[in-house]
This record gives structure tokens, sequence and C-alpha cells, in this order.
């Protein structure tokens, strides 16, 4: 097991660094200047080069890069232009929101799909199993803002049940999570219900059966157990494509986290908070693909032995 995750550490090495040098190389060649974005257009050239100079971007690409990877190893992410303060603390500031919201949209997903998705399997075919995979279907088609902008007209704007914008509540963060967790909540009911379905048709099912045990039994505490093994790794990559994905979701409900920090950072071509929450987020992924392979190894001895 140690060794499988120290393999997976080092070929992340190499995927972060990559990432790190594309949007390195992305923002030096869009147009524009971040210091006259800064300070405006108005403003003398002398004071923009002065600027220039302060900010370490008068010298060559290759430098520049290379100092900006030797101070991330320490935790440095450089300073934003915008705000003037450390990256690294402005992130970990927002981000505390984004996992609020993150971890709430996970389990409004789960116990929606996972309800479902039972129902479906054991309504196969029948009304109930139509109808929620549909709703699965439509979950999954449907883009994160226009479930967004969807709930927050008929819930905040007209029925006035919830905020429409903010974060500074329990109900100010109900819309937000199901709009986040409403396309998880459609994959994870089309797996469970396939994986069902599939299991219940195994030898050792109708064994179950054959022995007196209730239907219930049967499928708690035979079928689903082995259902679920997927559907946990699933979820375990969910969790880190939530905390890394939330731009739309937070950008339509004003929710202050990491990914309306990269849209503000867009917006001012603020280069090193962008750079910082792009690195951040790409960690957050490979963590939860890490996360996921060792769920799944511990879960299931068969892949365990083979490793």
């Amino acid at each position: 097991m140690l060794k499988k995750v120290a393999e997976r550490i080092l070929i992340s090495i190499p995927v972060l660094i990559g990432v790190v040098l594309a949007i390195f190389i992305m923002l030096r060649i869009v147009p524009g200047d971040p210091a006259t974005t800064m300070m405006g257009e108005h403003v003398n050239p002398a004071v923009i080069e002065k600027i220039s100079r302060e900010m370490g971007l008068d010298q060559p690409y290759y430098v520049q890069f290379f100092k900006y990877i030797a101070n991330a190893l320490h935790g440095d992410f450089g300073t934003s232009y915008r705000l003037n303060r450390g990256v690294t603390q402005i992130i970990l500031e927002a981000f505390r929101n984004t996992v609020k919201l993150s971890l709430l949209a996970a389990v409004v997903a789960w116990i929606i799909g996972i309800t479902a998705g039972i129902v479906a399997a054991i309504r196969q075919n029948r009304l109930l199993d139509r109808l929620f995979m549909g709703c699965a279907l439509l979950g999954v088609s449907m883009p994160v803002f226009m479930t967004a902008l969807v709930l927050q007209y008929v819930f905040a704007f007209k029925l006035e049940w919830f905020p429409v914008a903010g974060f500074d509540s329990f109900r100010a963060m109900v819309l937000p999570a199901i709009a986040l967790g409403w396309n998880s909540a459609g994959s994870i009911a089309r797996m469970t219900r396939s994986n069902l379905v599939e299991i219940m048709q195994d030898d050792y099912i109708r064994t179950a059966r054959a022995k007196g045990l209730l239907e219930s039994g049967v499928i708690i505490g035979h079928a689903l157990k082995n259902a679920m093994l997927p559907v946990v790794t699933m979820m375990a990559l969910q969790i880190s494509s939530m905390l890394s994905g939330a731009v739309l979701t937070e950008s339509v409900f004003g929710v202050p986290g990491i990914g309306r920090l990269a849209v503000n950072a867009i917006e001012t071509r603020d280069m090193p908070l962008l750079q910082g929450t792009v690195v951040f987020t790409t960690v957050l992924i490979i963590i939860g693909n890490l996360t996921a392979d060792l769920l799944y190894n511990v879960l299931d001895p068969r892949i365990r032995e083979g490793a």
C-alpha cells in the first residue's frame, strides 16, 4: 500500500509542474501588462516601469518561473497585485467557504443519489424507476450554472424561501449546495442502480433468498455492500472536483470561495492569485484521485491482494 502511494505521488509531481508551467506561459502570452492593469492606463510610464521592476516582471520568464517554483515549495505563492496580501493566506480564507459548500453539496448528492438508485433498482422498469432515472439524467445533462439560476429564480425570487445570494447562514447555503450536488446526485443514482441491478442477478443473492432471508436483508446485507464499491470511489472523486470546480456556483450565489476568487483574479489579471488558485485546485484533484484509489484498495480485498 505504501509503495502504491509513493508511486502515485511521484507520478503526480511532473503533472503538477506541467500545470504550473502551462498556466505560467498562458498568463504571459495574454496581451496586456499586469502593472498597467493594476495602476491604470494613464499612469506615468516611469511609474509602470518601477512597479514592474519591483514585482520582478522585468526578469526573463525562465527566471520568474524557477523563482516561483522555489517559493511555492515553501508555501509562498506570492503577493496578490490587487489585494496586496499573501496569496496563500487569501486562498486559505476562501477555502473554508468552499469546503463548507462542497461538504454540504456532497451530503445532498449522496443522500439523494444513493436513495434514488436503490429505489430505482428495486422497482426496476416500473414508474419510480423511470421517474428517478429521468431526474438523474436531467441532473447529469443540465449545466451547473443553469441549475443554479433555476433554483435561484424559483426558490429565491418567486417563493422567497431562501436568500438570493450570500453565505452567512445555513439558509443561504441550501440552494448553492443543491445546485452543486445535483449533477453528482444524478451520477451516483445511475451508478448505484446499474451496479445493484447487476449484482441482484448473482448466484449468492439467489442463495441468500433461498435461505429465507427477507428481501430487505438481502439487499442491505449482501447486494448493496458490493454494489457500493465503485460508487464510493466516484464519491471520493466528486468531493475533490467539488472543492476545485465550484466556480459557477460560487459566482451565481456570491459565495466567497476559491472559485469566485479565481474569477476575480482573471478579471483583474492578478497573476499570482490566479496561479495560486490553479495550483491549489490541482493539488486537491491529485489528492482526491489518490484517496479514491486507496479507498478502493481498502474496500475491495481482491484488488489489495492483487496489488
